[in-house]
Order: C-alpha cells, then structure tokens, then sequence
C-alpha cells in the first residue's frame, strides 16, 4: 500500500530568505573534537599549522558557514589567555566539564586561523560562568580592537572582527559550572552587554536561553532573562536534542514536532516580554546546539577516574534513521528562518559528530553528513510557506503527527523541496503543482537517503555504505509526483527549462 501527500506551493508565499547562518557547526574543546579531529601536527595530512586537510576538505564539503567555539559546557571554566602566547609556556588546566586535561595547545588564535582555512565565521562564546564582564571586555579587545591598546598590541595582526557573542553557556543548568538563576543571569548578561556594546556597538549578542526545552524552567527563564536584557542582547539560545527512547522509532522519527513547539514556544515568550515592555524590537533565535544524540548512554556511562587529554566521549556512530530525523530537523530550521537565523549543529568532528576521524587515519562522513550537506548546498533564495496535506500516524510522545514533513526553497534558478517520508512500514507518493511559478520548469538532480536497513552506518572500515542515491521525478503537466520510500529524506530540486 503507498500513501498520498501533496503540498501546496505559491512563490508569492515565502517565510524569510534563507539564512547562511542556518547552516552553522560547533567546534567544542571537548573529547577528540580539537584534538584528534581538527589538529593533528601528526597525521600525515596536516597543514603547517597542524591541521588535517582530510577534516578540513569535508568541512567545506558540508557547506559549514558559522562555528561555535570553544564551548559549551567547557566554556563556563575556560580562560582564555591561557590559550594566546608561545605554546611552550601555555598552561594545562584541568576542564571540570568533561573531567579531561586541556593543553591549550590550539587557542584563539590557531582557532582563528582553522576557521579562515575553513571559509566559516566564527560565533564566539564567552565564559560568564566562573568569569564575567572585565574578562569579557578583555576577550573582545583581544579579538577586535584595531591596534594601539595592551591586549591589541599582544594579538600583533589585524582585528578578527568577530560579529557574533554568546554571552555564556546554558547558565540554567545545574550541571554548569558557575550556574545561576534566571535572575542572576539575566543581570550579568545585560552588564556584559552593555559594556561589550560600550566597545562595538554593532556586535550580535546572544542571551542563553533554556537548554533544552524539557527544563522545569523552561519559559520563565526565558522571561525573566529577557525582562533584563530585551534592549542589550539580539537573540536567545535555543539547545535541542534528540535520541530513540525506549526504542520509540515512531516518536524518534518525528523529532521534529518538538524543535517546532520549542522553537514557537521560545518566539511566543519572547515577543510577551516585547509587548510588556512596548518595545518594537523583535528578538531572533539562535538555535546554537541541535543533533541526534544517545544522551541516555553517555550519562549512563561511569564518570573517568583518570584526568586524560582529549579522551574519547559519545562519538555515536549513526545510522540510516539517525540521518532521516537530522535532515527532518532542517526542515525545521529552514521553516523557522523568519527568527531562527543562526543555529549550530552539534558538533562538527568525533563528538555526536557528522564527520569521524581517526589518529593517524582517514575521515569519513557520517550518514548525517549528507542531509546537511545538500540542504546547505541547495536552499537558496527564499523559503516557501508550504501547506501539507498528509495522512497521519500515531505517536507515543506527540500523539498525531503527519507522515509526510516538507519545505520549500525557491529563487528564480531553482526550486527545491526538503521532504521526509515518517512511515516505517509504507512510501509515500508526493505530489505537488509548479503552476503558481513563472515559466517551464523541470526536473534536475535530486537525491534520496533511505535504505532497508535503518541501523545501516558508515565505519572506517565502509566510509560510503550509507549515501545518498539519485530520486526519480516524474512530471505531468506541471505537476511534480514522486515516491518516497519508508524513512526517508529527499531533495528534489528542479530548474528553468531552458
């Protein structure tokens, strides 16, 4: 049996432009994301500065445009000098946050010179844990201040001209280190934003919004966060994960339910605190930490009892289904870009990672690679308010939801269509109408993620068994049928007939 679904696609009908920034990563000091997966002075691809060009080559592969960085939670004890300077004579800390040693052999500088090998911006993130303005204030005099003042000097090149802060890192959690109150932090991220902006009046400043949208405090730290901070910070955090519960696949597959209540939720509370305060002023979201993640086997894992540099932890190898709900949570992303308009997939090499690499070995692409790689490469233009007309299934956790999930990227090279197939069992057949769009269309290359086996992963030992395959598009007429098997993700795009 196969299922029907169309959409209803109208190019006079769009959501916002599609934002680069959606297509951001996150580079942490945590496991073997800096060390083993970025830098490696030994690995015979390394650069003279100590960086894989096998890691690097797929970074630009992904589309990769922002990067967070250097956390998360090692942020919140993290002090930055230690990481400027000759590297001799840098300092190894201990990082409470992951129980490791951190060499702080790549700081902001070396960090700064991976992210122009890379071609990404930079989204910096400051330590308002066990730190706050004055240091704050320093690390931005550091990074951008034109020459002639002490920590301006000691950089010795030209500015950075980082745009984008985070004025720290999930404070609403008690496993942070330095966690605080809503109140408390909504007072320290107005005083440091105000300073920094005393500085650069131009910054971006991201306020810490919940962690994840389960928090007993979710929404009243949200509130009162930004009843302080409205008028000095441009956008709140949003953080987002999402694993199989109890071998729930139904729920699991429609993940994406959640990131749009979140995220709707996180836009309704702000623009309350907007309105109460009469201001016109619309605050954006940063969604700076999303992914599949098998939290439930990382933290019922043994705490270390030995203090190591760039220990292994949660490097999930993920399969067929894993890579369907990355490319479903894209489609929320993209569907939000009106006020999402910067998030971070977490994170970029080893740790819950879409690209894996070994010491002295080769990097391969995870199955998630692929889903964000040709969203990132092909959404362009504007996203399409898209109507769906879908059968529903049940779920566990989010009662009915539609089989089928969409969006739509339009300019006028390109029409492009994001769609997930939720069925486990049945394909959906998707249907849609290019009449609404100007001149003759037809099809292009398109590409589907889908396999029998929904546990299938991509090793070191097979870098390319899961990827994905050509999609066959038929046109009537103008309109656009295809198959999508049981999960599934496709990209369908089609151009201008010439």
């Amino acid at each position: 049996m196969t299922r029907s679904a169309s959409l209803t696609l109208d190019p006079a009908r769009t959501v916002a432009p599609v934002s680069r920034r959606t297509f951001g990563s996150f580079v942490e000091h945590m496991g073997r994301c800096v060390y083993g997966g970025i830098y490696e002075p030994s690995h015979p691809t390394a650069d003279a500065d100590g960086f894989r060009q096998d890691v690097l080559s797929l970074v630009r592969e992904m589309g990769v445009s922002l990067v967070r960085y250097p956390g998360g939670n090692f942020v919140s004890g993290y002090r930055w000098e230690d990481g400027i300077g000759p590297v001799a004579d840098r300092p190894v800390r201990r990082d409470l946050a992951w129980h490791s040693l951190e060499t702080n052999e790549v700081g902001v500088d070396e960090f700064m010179r991976w992210a122009d090998k890379a071609g990404v911006e930079v989204m910096y993130a400051l330590n308002l844990g066990t730190r706050g303005v004055s240091e704050a204030l320093d690390v931005h005099e550091y990074l951008n201040q034109p020459e002639g003042t002490f920590l301006a000097d000691r950089r010795g090149r030209k500015p950075y001209g980082i745009s984008m802060f985070c004025l720290g890192n999930e404070m609403d959690g008690p496993w942070q280190t330095g966690h605080k109150t809503a109140h408390e932090y909504g007072r320290l991220a107005a005083e440091t934003a105000r300073a920094l902006r005393s500085a650069e009046p131009s910054l971006e400043l991201i306020a810490c919004g919940s962690s994840s949208s389960s928090m007993p405090t979710f929404g009243h730290w949200e509130s009162t966060v930004l009843e302080l901070a409205y008028d000095t910070v441009d956008y709140i955090s949003a953080h987002a994960y999402y694993e199989p519960v109890d071998g729930d696949m139904a729920s699991f597959l429609a993940s994406a339910v959640d990131m749009d209540h979140f995220v709707d939720s996180v836009i309704a509370t702000a623009d309350s605190v907007g309105a109460r305060l009469k201001s016109a002023k619309r605050i954006k979201i940063s969604l700076d930490e999303w992914n599949v993640w098998y939290l439930s086997r990382f933290q019922s894992a043994p705490t270390p009892s030995e203090w190591e540099v760039a220990p292994r932890v949660i490097e999930d190898c993920y399969n067929v289904a894993d890579a369907v709900v990355v490319g479903s949570l894209l489609i929320s992303l993209l569907r939000h870009s009106d006020r999402v308009t910067a998030a971070c997939q977490a994170q970029l090499v080893n740790v819950i990672a879409p690209i894996r690499a070994e010491s002295t070995g080769p990097a391969w692409r995870q199955t998630t690679f692929h889903p964000f790689a040709l969203t990132s490469r092909l959404a362009q233009g504007s996203v399409l308010d898209v109507d769906i007309a879908s059968p529903t299934y049940a779920t566990t956790r989010f009662g009915e939801v539609p089989v089928l999930d969409a969006v739509a990227t339009y300019d006028s090279a390109s029409l492009t269509v994001f769609a997930v197939n939720r069925s486990q069992d049945e394909p959906t057949e998707l249907t849609f109408s290019l009449a609404p769009f100007p001149g003759t269309w037809q099809p292009a290359d398109s590409w589907l993620l889908s396999d029998a086996d929904l546990t299938a992963t991509n090793t070191q030992e097979a870098p390319d068994r899961v990827v994905p395959q050509p999609l066959t598009i038929e046109l009537d007429g103008e309109t656009v049928r295809v198959s999508l098997p049981a999960v599934s993700w496709a990209a369908i795009r089609l151009t201008p007939a010439r």
